[in-house]
C-alpha cells in the first residue's frame, strides 16, 4: 500500500524500522524538522488522516495506506490555511523551525482547545519566541496588553511605511509558515550527488589518552567508505570559539586527538552511505585507553597535585595562563581600598553565589554539509561548506588555519539557522565534514543527534562567586569584593572572554569607589563551557543583585531606592577591574531611570489590579513579594567587530543588500530592510537582504554579541547613505536641476517639479554610464550601553513550594526601537529562556564526568504552559553610536531575569536562594529548613 503525501501516492516504500519524519524527508518534505526524535519538541509534527502526530516516533510503515499531510500540503496554491495566516500576520515565530510543527498542531483545534493553549500546545516546544506571539497565532488576532504596555500594543496593525519604527514582518515569513525556507540541511539529494554521512564514536572515559584503535572492523560494515583517527587529522590546534581576533581564545584542541578530556569527545569519525552504516561503524570501531587521572569540580582542579588536564601544552604558546595549575585565564584587580571600605560599612552581606551548566537547546542541532567543488585550473578547486552558524566568516579563517587553505579557496554559506543563543559561535562541525571532503573528494554531511548537543557540544559556564559587599546606612555602597571561579570544562573555548565580560558590565553599573576582583577561569574533565546569551553577565548579574538586594535589606531601604541610589549616571566612569574607563564606551543614551521608573510603576500598577480584582490574597499558607534586578551591557564586544554591506539599485527599483551577517531568529534581515529604506526612502519590501555567504561581501565578524543591528546595520546604513547620494546626483542630471533640489521621497526622486522613480533613475544612470552600488563598513567602535530591569510579583507557598508568578515586567534601554514587534519577541523570547535557568533547567554531570540529562524529556525546558505573559516597555532613547539611534537588544532581556524572581522570592519568604535553579523542591526544603531554624 503506497502512502499518499499532500494528496499524491508515494512509489517509495519505507525502510525496515524507518521512521515517518526520515521517510517524508527523504521525499523532498523539508518543512518537516527534526529538533529531538524523542518525541519531545514537536517540530516534527504531521497529520496522518488529518490527526497530529509526532512523526520521529511514527513508524514509517504505518503510515502506508493512509493520507499524511505536512506542512507544505497544508496551503493549497498560493492561498495560505488559517492557521498559515495568523502565523505570519502576528509574527508567531522568530528563527522558526519549530514553526511547522506548531501550525501542524494548531490547524486541528477547535475553539474549546484553543482556550486551553497550556494543555493542548504542551507537545510543541520553541526556544525563541516566549509564546505569546504563538499564542496570538493560534487564537487568531492580537491580545490587549495591561495599560501602558506601550510596545505590547504595538499590533499588526502598525505596519505602514516599512521604515523605522514599523512592524515590518520578516521577510521570509511566508517561506517559514509554508514550510519552504530552507534551513542548513534542507538540501534536494540531486544538489549532492554522492552526499556521504559522518558520525562520531566518543570517549567513555573523562581523561584517557588512546593507546591503539583498530578500525578493521568499522571498514568492513557494508556501506562504510572511510574511519578517521587523530593519526588522519591536522596536527594544529586550535579553538573551537570563533571571534575576530582568534587570539582571544587558546589554543588547546585538535579536531581528532590522542588524548581525550571528558566523556563525549571525538575518537573517530566513520564516514559511510547511510547514518545507519556510519553508526554501525563506530560501534565496530576498538580501542584500547590508557586511564588518566580526572578532575571534575574547580575546586578539586585548583588543588594541589591535581592532574592538569593541559599540562603538556605551553602556556605562552597555546595562550593559557597557568596550564600546570588547570587555570585558562585569570584577573586580579583592587580599585580603591576594599579594606577601608567594608570599615566604613554600617552592612555587609557576605555569600556564596553559583549559577549551573546550561543548554542553549537550539531547536535545529549542530550541522553542516561539506563538498569539493571541481575547477578547470589544477590546484584551484574550492572547499564548500554548508553550516549552521552564527559565523560564516570566522569559519572560512578556521578551517583555512587548520587545513592551510587560502581563504578564497574556501566558501561558507549559511542557510537560515534553527536557532543559536551562542551555541553556534563554535566550530564543532564544519571541520569534520571539511576534513572528509576533503580526503575522499565527494560531499559529506553531519547532524548531531540531541544527545549529542548535551554530552559534546557547549553549555553555559557554571559560576562560583563569593560576594562581600558593603553599605553605609545613608544608602551608599562602600565597597564590593569578588572572588569567582569559573567551569570551562575540558577546553577553554570562550573561557578568557566569559570571564573577563562577566566581570565587566555587572560591576561597572554600580558607582562604588572601592571594589576587587579575583577571577580564575577553570578546565575540568567535563563537558566543555562556550559563548551562552549573555556572555558571563547572566551569571554574575545574580549575584551582584542578589547583593545588592541583601544590602537593601540590611539598611533598611527600598531595594529600588538602593539602587537609584548607586546606579551609574551619564558622567560617571564605569568602572569594574580596571582603574580606567575603557576607551571607546560611552553613554550614547541614558536610559536606565526611565526603565526603573517603568518597573516600578507597572508593579504598583499590577498590585492594583490584584487588589480591585480581589486576588491579592491566596488563602492559609501564601506569602507574596515584589523583586527587580537591572543589567547593563555594552553594544558590541570589544577590540573590533566588523561589516561590510554592498547595496545597489535594480533595474525595477527595488535594492540588493549584500550582508554577511547571520539570521537566526535575531530579526537582523527586517532590520537591515528597514534601515536601508529609512535611508533611501522606499519600503522595507523593496529592499531584498542576501546574507550569511562569505563570497557575498568582503568580511563580518558575525552576529553575536548582540552586533546584528548596531555593527552590521550600521554598514548596511551607510551604504544606503551614500547611494542616496549618488541617486540623488544620477536623477538631478537627468531632470535637469540642481543636485540640492532633488530629495528621495516615496521611492522616486522629486527633483524640483518632477517625480523621477527608482527604475527611471536606474535607466538614467544606465546612460550616463554611473552604477548604482555603494558599499559600506563598520567596525564596532564607539561602543554604547544598554540597559534592562527586570520586575516580578510572585506567590508562594509555604508548604508546598509552589511558586506562582502573578506579574512579570521588562523594562528595556533600545534607543530607538527599528521594528517594535520584532524587539519586543526578543525581550520575551530572552525572559523565557532565562525563566527556565532560574527554575528548572541544568546540565547535570554525575561523579565521573557523564551528563546525564542528555534528551529532552531530561531536561525541561519551558514550554507554553510555563511562560507567563509579561509587560514589556520601551524607553525613550535615541543613541547617538546606533544606526538611526538604535541599540542592541538580542541578549540583554536575559541577564536581570533570574536576580529578580530570586529577589521577588526573598520578599514573599525572607529566604535567600543564592544557587539556580530554584526548583520547587528546593523553595519547599529551604522553607522547611527555615521554619525548623526559627525561634520558637
Amino acid at each position: 500500500m503506497a502512502i499518499e503525501i499532500n494528496g499524491t501516492a508515494t512509489e517509495a516504500a519505507p525502510r525496515p524500522g524507518q521512521c515517518l519524519r526520515t521517510f517524508l524527508r527523504e521525499q523532498g518534505n523539508f518543512g518537516v524538522k527534526k529538533g529531538c526524535d524523542g518525541g519531545d519538541c514537536g517540530a516534527c509534527t504531521v497529520h496522518v488522516d488529518g490527526k497530529p502526530v509526532h512523526s520521529c516516533i511514527y513508524p514509517a510503515v504505518r503510515a502506508e495506506g493512509h493520507s499524511v499531510t505536512t506542512v507544505e500540503g497544508l496551503s493549497s496554491g498560493e492561498e495560505l490555511h488559517p492557521v498559515q495566516e495568523q502565523f505570519l500576520e502576528n509574527q508567531g515565530f522568530q528563527c522558526g523551525f519549530c514553526t511547522a510543527g506548531m501550525m501542524m498542531t494548531a490547524a486541528t483545534f477547535d475553539e474549546e482547545q484553543k482556550a486551553n493553549l497550556p494543555r493542548n500546545l504542551k507537545g510543541n516546544l520553541c526556544r525563541c519566541t516566549g509564546y505569546r506571539s504563538i499564542a496570538d497565532a493560534v487564537c487568531g488576532g492580537h491580545t490587549h496588553a495591561p495599560d501602558g504596555d506601550a510596545a505590547a500594543s504595538a499590533g499588526p496593525e502598525a505596519i505602514n511605511t516599512g521604515r523605522l519604527g514599523d512592524n515590518v514582518p520578516a521577510p521570509a515569513g511566508r517561506a517559514v509558515v509554508t514550510g519552504t525556507a530552507r534551513y542548513t540541511l534542507d538540501v534536494p539529494p540531486e544538489q549532492l550527488p554522492g552526499l556521504l554521512h559522518l558520525k562520531l564514536l566518543r570517549s567513555p572515559h573523562a581523561h584517557a589518552r588512546i593507546v591503539s584503535i583498530d578500525t578493521t572492523a568499522a571498514l568492513q560494515v557494508p556501506g562504510v567508505v572511510a574511519v578517521f583517527t587523530h593519526e588522519d587529522a591536522p596536527a594544529r590546534l586550535f579553538s573551537t570559539a570563533q571571534h575576530e581576533l582568534y587570539t582571544d581564545d587558546p589554543d588547546d584542541t585538535r579536531v581528532l586527538d590522542n588524548v581525550v578530556r571528558f566523556i563525549g569527545q571525538r575518537v573517530a569519525a566513520v564516514v559511510a552511505e547511510s547514518v545507519g552504516a556510519a553508526e554501525a561503524g563506530a560501534r565496530a570501531i576498538k580501542v584500547e585507553y590508557e586511564l588518566l587521572d580526572a578532575v571534575f569540580s574547580p575546586q578539586e582542579a585548583l588543588q594541589p597535585g591535581a592532574p592538569a588536564i593541559h599540562g603538556e601544552k605551553d602556556g605562552e604558546t597555546a595562550r593559557i595562563s597557568r596550564p600546570q595549575n588547570n587555570v585558562v585565564a585569570e584577573v586580579h584587580s583592587e580599585l580603591g581600598n576594599v579594606e577601608a571600605g567594608f570599615a566604613a560599612a554600617d552592612f555587609i552581606h557576605e555569600n556564596t553565589y553559583q549559577t549551573q551548566r546550561v543548554q542553549h537547546v537550539a531547536m535545529e542541532t549542530h550541522c553542516s554539509i561539506a563538498w569539493v567543488e571541481p575547477s578547470e585550473n589544477p590546484g584551484e578547486d574550492r572547499l564548500m561548506v554548508r553550516s549552521s552558524s552564527q559565523v560564516p566568516f570566522l569559519v572560512r579563517r578556521t578551517l583555512a588555519r587548520v587545513f592551510d587553505l587560502p581563504e578564497d579557496r574556501i566558501r561558507v554559506v549559511a542557510g537560515r539557522v534553527g536557532g543559536g543563543f551562542g551555541g553556534k559561535q563554535e566550530v564543532l562541525t564544519e571541520d569534520l565534514v571539511a576534513m572528509a571532503a576533503l580526503k575522499l573528494r565527494r560531499p559529506v554531511q553531519l547532524e548531531f543527534t540531541r544527545t549529542e548537543q548535551f554530552t559534546a557540544t557547549t553549555t553555559r559556564h557554571p559560576f562560583t562567586i563569593k560576594v562581600k559587599a558593603g553599605a553605609s546606612r545613608d544608602g551608599h555602597l562602600t565597597a564590593m569584593q569578588l572572588d569567582v571561579v569559573t567551569n570551562t570544562g575540558a577546553y577553554g573555548n570562550h573561557a578568557p572572554g566569559v570571564m573577563f565580560h562577566g566581570c565587566g558590565e555587572s560591576l561597572a553599573v554600580y558607582n562604588c569607589a572601592n571594589k576587587k576582583v579575583d577571577a580564575q577561569a577553570v578546565y575540568t574533565n567535563t563537558v566543555p563551557a562556550g559563548a551562552f546569551r549573555g556572555y558571563g553577565l547572566s551569571q554574575m548579574i545574580f549575584a551582584i543583585e542578589s547583593a545588592v538586594d541583601e544590602l537593601a535589606v540590611g539598611i533598611g531601604m527600598d531595594p529600588l531606592d538602593f539602587r537609584l541610589k548607586n546606579m551609574v549616571r551619564p558622567g560617571d566612569d564605569m568602572l569594574s577591574t580596571n582603574p580606567e574607563p575603557e576607551e571607546d564606551v560611552f553613554y550614547g543614551s541614558y536610559g536606565l531611570d526611565q526603565c526603573v521608573a517603568l518597573v516600578r510603576d507597572a508593579l504598583e500598577r499590577g498590585e492594583k489590579r490584584y487588589r480591585d480584582a480581589g486576588l491579592d490574597n491566596f488563602g492559609p499558607g501564601w506569602v507574596t513579594g515584589v523583586g527587580s534586578a537591572l543589567s547593563m551591557i555594552d553594544t558590541v564586544p570589544p577590540r573590533g567587530h566588523f561589516a561590510h554591506t554592498r547595496l545597489r539599485l535594480l533595474p525595477d527599483g527595488t535594492f540588493d543588500a549584500a550582508v554577511g551577517t547571520a539570521e537566526f531568529g535575531n530579526g537582523t534581515t527586517t532590520v537591515h530592510a528597514q534601515l536601508a529604506a529609512t535611508a533611501l526612502s522606499t519600503t522595507a519590501s523593496k529592499v531584498a537582504v542576501r546574507q550569511s555567504d562569505t563570497d557575498l561581501v568582503e568580511h563580518d565578524t558575525g552576529a553575536f554579541g548582540s552586533a546584528g543591528t548596531v555593527v552590521a546595520g550600521q554598514a548596511t546604513l551607510l551604504a544606503a547613505q551614500e547611494l542616496a547620494l549618488r541617486i540623488r546626483a544620477v536623477a538631478a542630471v537627468f531632470a535637469g536641476v540642481p543636485e540640492a533640489d532633488c530629495v528621495l521621497e516615496d521611492g522616486a526622486a522629486r527633483c524640483g517639479e518632477r517625480v523621477v522613480h527608482f527604475a527611471e533613475v536606474y535607466d538614467a544612470a544606465q546612460q550616463q554610464g554611473v552604477e548604482l552600488a555603494a558599499e559600506g563598513r563598520w567596525g564596532g567602535t564607539p561602543r554604547s550601553v544598554a540597559f534592562n530591569v527586570h520586575g516580578f510579583r510572585v506567590a508562594v507557598n509555604t508548604g508546598t513550594g509552589e511558586l506562582r508568578i502573578l506579574q512579570s515586567v521588562q523594562a528595556a534601554d533600545a534607543g530607538v526601537v527599528v521594528n517594535p514587534r520584532q524587539c519586543r519577541g526578543q525581550v520575551e523570547g530572552g525572559i523565557a529562556q532565562a525563566l527556565g535557568v532560574a527554575l528548572y533547567e541544568e546540565v547535570r554531570v554525575n561523579d565521573v564526568g557523564r551528563v546525564t540529562t542528555d534528551i529532552l524529556r531530561q531536561y525541561h525546558i519551558p514550554s507554553f504552559a510555563d511562560v507567563p505573559r509579561s509587560e514589556v516597555y520601551f524607553a525613550k532613547t535615541n543613541d547617538q553610536m546606533g544606526p538611526l539611534g538604535a541599540k542592541s537588544m538580542s541578549e540583554s532581556p536575559f541577564n536581570p531575569v533570574a536576580p529578580a524572581l530570586a529577589n521577588a522570592i526573598r520578599n514573599a519568604t525572607g529566604v535567600r536562594f543564592a544557587a539556580l535553579p530554584i526548583a520547587r523542591d528546593k523553595i519547599y526544603l529551604a522553607l522547611k529548613d527555615a521554619d525548623a531554624s526559627a525561634p520558637t
